[in-house]
């Protein structure tokens, strides 16, 4: 879950090219018009399921359960949701998901989590994206931390940059390393 370009799709599409020998990958993407997203997931290889939801502003679980049943995912897979950009409305559906990740950027600020904060009390990580660009923002990056920590003291952080490669590593580390406990 993010805001239209904190960089959701470019995120998930480093993360499969990373994980994609290691485990099997699904992705239902969720856009209000265009399938944009799924194409750009399919070029890769993976199934991707695309939900438009129209003037809708957020995935709920019929449409959610609908892409999955499509999909038919392999026991054991990581299934990725993309949710519709928006900081507001997808935080308040559960859709079934083993993680909720809010991914945010510094282009936004530092004071995001604190105007939007039911996001990131429901997620579990935020991942802070495009992290390279901070040399050239006036965003305070320990203060976005410390401002998403104050909404929810359980979030875990990651720090990366999609087109750069800074902090993939231990973030596709994470997502296997869940994934594996939860085929427990």
């Amino acid at each position: 879950m993010s805001s239209p370009g904190a960089g959701k799709t470019a995120l998930l599409e480093e993360t499969i090219r990373r994980i994609k020998d290691q485990t099997s990958i699904c992705v239902v993407e969720g856009d209000q018009q265009t399938n944009n997203d799924a194409d750009r997931i399919a070029a890769l290889e993976i199934e991707a399921f695309q939900v438009n939801t129209g003037t809708g502003c957020h995935l709920d679980a019929a449409m959610v359960n609908h892409a999955v049943k499509h999909l038919n995912p392999k026991e054991g897979s990581i299934l990725f949701i993309e949710n519709v950009g928006n900081l507001v409305c997808p935080a308040m559906f559960d859709l079934g998901e083993a993680k909720k990740v809010v991914i945010i950027s510094p282009t936004e600020g530092d004071d995001k989590p604190l105007k939007y904060p039911y996001m990131f009390q429901e997620a579990d990580v935020c991942v802070i994206n495009k992290i390279d660009l901070v040399p050239y923002l006036d965003t305070d990056i320990e203060k976005l931390k410390e401002n998403a920590l104050k909404v929810n003291h359980h979030l875990e952080l990651f720090d990366v940059s999609a087109t750069k490669g800074t902090g993939l590593d231990a973030w596709c580390e994470w997502l296997l390393k869940k994934n594996m406990l939860n085929k427990l």
